[in-house]
């Protein structure tokens, strides 16, 4: 099966590391990068009264811009396209999915002391998180080398599938060929609940059966600094955090595990889609009872 990631991409150091970061993954798994530049990212076209000709003539202005992108393609060591665009809307989004079929769209995050600033690449990740795609982001100063040695799942004890498009990560993982941890965070020590972690993990498919796989729980009042501390322990070079439908709009309410990691991580995290799964009766009890402790920060 051959993979594409759509790389969010401009001249700036965040999106030059994201770039070489998913070139090195699509070397390792024969895969094609699209580049996709833009100028904006939002919720609402800022054309849609303007009119179409006032976007084409941007467009036209840019094409030093994209005689530079295509200098960039040429010193990469994957196939790669170039993509340009005025703004990175839902529909526009959606249409490269149709066209694409990307495994991942890649972003790169900006050094913390800048990220403020970084209206983009912040925008564009809300846009995506919100339509549910799955998501690599890799932070400005990666150290670990793509593809990683080493991959942390953080899990819950709730029972999840893998979407379509998060089937992708099955096949990285295969083709990675390198030891996984599952992650339990809680605030006391549960090996039932760290048991459960592992068999939602299996019970998806996630990994095959042949791979190896070490359980490893950490106690920590705050589930994502936990996350990180896990990653540490393990010197994973790369977190996989698990996205659930209803994650996104519980941060209306919740501070947002997923957005406390990736504003922090120091290794890459891909962020991969999932839908909910039926659970039997006895973990539903067991969801149940965890829920006093867990609800408020297992909001992946």
């Amino acid at each position: 099966m051959s993979f594409t990631f759509i790389v969010l991409t401009n001249f700036y150091p965040a999106a030059n590391q994201a770039m070489q970061y998913a070139a090195g993954l699509a070397a390792k798994l024969q895969a094609q990068l699209v580049l996709l530049h833009v100028k904006r990212a939002s919720l609402f076209d800022p054309y849609v009264f303007a009119g179409e000709n006032w976007r084409k003539a941007e467009l036209d202005a840019e094409a030093p811009t994209a005689e530079a992108m295509q200098e960039l393609v040429a010193r990469l060591p994957v196939p790669a396209t170039v993509e340009m665009a005025t703004d990175l809307l839902p529909a526009m989004a959606h249409s490269l999915m149709a066209r694409y079929h990307p495994a991942l769209f890649v972003l790169g995050r900006p050094a913390e002391a800048v990220a403020s600033g970084d209206q983009v690449s912040g925008a564009a990740l809300d846009l995506l998180r919100a339509a549910h795609f799955p998501l690599l982001l890799v932070p400005v100063g990666t150290t670990a080398a793509a593809p990683p040695h080493q991959v942390l799942i953080a899990a819950d004890t709730e029972s999840f599938g893998l979407e379509e498009e998060g089937q992708f990560a099955q096949q990285l993982l295969s083709s990675l060929q390198c030891p996984a941890t599952v992650a339990h965070i809680s605030e006391m020590e549960d090996d039932d609940a760290c048991a459960m972690a592992l068999q939602a993990v299996h019970n998806s498919g996630l990994v095959a059966g042949n791979q190896q796989v070490e359980l490893r729980c950490f106690q920590n009042s705050h589930t994502a600094a936990g996350i990180l501390e896990a990653a540490q322990a393990t010197q994973a070079g790369l977190i996989l955090l698990i996205a659930r439908q209803r994650s996104y709009l519980g941060e209306l309410f919740h501070r947002s595990v997923t957005a406390q990691v990736l504003q922090h991580t120091p290794v890459p995290v891909l962020l991969l889609p999932a839908v909910e799964m039926p659970v039997s009766d006895t973990a539903a009890a067991f969801q149940r009872q965890q829920a006093g402790t867990e609800a408020d920060d297992l909001m992946f």
